[in-house]
């Protein structure tokens, strides 16, 4: 018993909030790709670039925006829509001023992924998380998340622009 109290004290608040996001983070996220996978074969970071895009003007964005948006790496954006091109769910598009930029445009097949998808990843999305709190503590746990970098009050749907 003193050793769990001590084991306890010795573990910061901050450190033990971090572990827990981190945690909580990897395992919805692990839940919510599968639900996608399986029903729409698409992944999270699949479903997160089709919808930022969906909500940019024209459908499209410079590939640097998008992966700064997905806090993707430079290679990372590059995997991602290599599979979204290969799939026809994107396409690259030249800039008619620069050369030396390249945007990410949705298809009309990417934006009816998208819409066909979202209303399922959303009840998904309720259902894992209605099963573990309510409605109040839903806000309560928005509103403090809220509070960390990166993290801003802009769209947080993911319904199709």
């Amino acid at each position: 018993m003193m050793t769990q109290t001590l084991t306890e004290q010795a573990i910061e608040p901050a450190v033990r909030a971090w572990t827990r996001l981190l945690r909580a983070s990897a395992s919805t996220t692990r839940l919510l790709s599968a639900d996608l996978q399986e029903a729409h074969g698409l992944t999270i970071n699949d479903f997160e670039a089709l919808l930022v895009l969906s909500h940019a003007e024209d459908g499209r964005l410079k590939r640097v925006d998008l992966a700064r948006n997905l806090m993707l790496t430079p290679s990372g954006i590059t995997r991602l829509l290599r599979g979204l091109e290969d799939a026809g769910l994107v396409e690259r598009a030249a800039c008619a001023s620069d050369l030396r930029v390249t945007y990410a445009q949705l298809t009309d097949a990417g934006r009816e992924k998208l819409e066909a998808a979202s209303s399922a990843h959303i009840a998904s999305i309720r259902a894992l998380f209605e099963q573990h709190f309510t409605a109040e503590e839903l806000d309560t746990v928005a509103g403090i998340l809220g509070k960390l970098p990166g993290v801003t009050d802009g769209d947080d749907s993911c319904s199709p622009g």
